[in-house]
């Protein structure tokens, strides 16, 4: 675009010097040349404060590790790669065998623990009957029945506890898709062991969600980025198309300022990193006819409400990038 600038503002000169015959001297030329670099200067200057540019931009994306809650063998790996599913679709299964049989267990220690309650409840009611009609039964009696049956109680509830936490094992035996997704690489098979540990996932799932478009720009535009701001946006994988987009949000911290309590003191290296503005744009095109994969790399340009007249020439350069995107030099 600056070279488009200049050559326009040569012919503009050009055709001024022949039509009002004006010579080319020492004092003409110089004036051109240097009323050429203030004015585009100036325009390119204005352009870059107020309307902001990124080429460091992507769809994110947000992905769930699928770690399970039990272990075992997994028996069977029902999903299949790139397939949406819906919420609650199984993923895989692992072997339950084992875990059915510990439910049959505490099944069984619940039903002898609930006869033993209602035994000593019984026992206690009839206690207490005898005491409050006058004398058959000592407080002392009334009180060991109490206890047994107080005991018999705390004994049920555990039991029942105990149950209550083998049949979530059971269920766990079934993962199950977390939310509307896929997942794209299913490298699980029947027979590897399951284990659950947080940093052993054994898939990916991808959550399908609204497109999110993430730019970094430089920390001095944060001066013209504001929240429902025009945008533009466009996509490697798409050359020739621009499209309209919002600022959504401005994320309101910098990686590079982060710190963690930890055993070590901070460094000067650490203050060397400047770090850019995440900035969070909606697209306002529907994107759903070009396949764009999931993480494709965009560039960004924000639009702000000042000297909008300028922006013209950031909406050329724009597009002029987007047309660059033709051309590709791997072979």
């Amino acid at each position: 675009m600056d070279l488009l600038l200049i050559l326009t503002y040569t012919a503009l000169c050009v055709a001024i010097f022949k039509i009002f015959n004006i010579p080319l001297n020492k004092w003409s030329v110089p004036t051109a040349v240097l009323g050429g670099v203030v004015l585009i200067g100036t325009l390119l200057l204005l352009m870059n404060y107020n309307h902001p540019f990124t080429p460091l931009a992507r769809h994110v994306f947000v992905t769930t590790p699928i770690v399970p809650s039990v272990r075992g063998p997994v028996t069977e790996v029902p999903v299949q790669p790139n397939v949406l599913l819906k919420q609650g679709d199984v993923l895989f299964r692992i072997d339950d065998t084992r875990y059915r049989e510990v439910v049959g267990e505490k099944t069984a220690t619940v039903r002898a623990a609930t006869a033993d309650r209602d035994r000593t409840k019984g026992e206690y009611l009839r206690y207490k009957e005898g005491y409050d009609k006058g004398g058959a039964f000592t407080r002392s009696e009334l009180d060991i029945r109490e206890q047994l049956y107080l005991a018999a109680e705390a004994k049920l509830k555990a039991r029942q506890a105990e149950l209550t936490k083998a049949e979530y094992d059971l269920s766990e035996t079934v993962v199950r898709a977390p939310t509307d997704g896929y997942v794209s690489q299913v490298a699980l098979r029947p027979g590897m062991m399951a284990v659950p540990l947080p940093l052993r996932p054994v898939m990916v799932f991808i959550n399908r969600q609204d497109s999110a478009f993430i730019g970094a720009f430089n920390q001095k535009s944060l001066l013209k980025i504001r929240k429902g701001f025009e945008a533009e946006v466009i996509f490697e994988a798409v050359p020739g198309r621009v499209f309209k987009a919002d600022v959504s949000q401005v994320m309101p911290n910098i990686g590079e300022g982060q710190f963690q309590a930890q055993g070590t003191l901070f460094t000067t290296e650490r203050f060397r990193l400047n770090g850019r503005a995440f900035v969070e744009v909606k697209v306002q095109d529907d994107l759903s006819q070009y396949d764009l994969p999931d993480g494709a790399n965009a560039e960004i340009a924000v639009y702000s409400d000042t000297f909008t007249h300028v922006s013209i020439i950031r909406r050329v350069l724009l597009r002029m990038k987007s047309w660059q995107n033709y051309l590709f030099f791997e072979h």
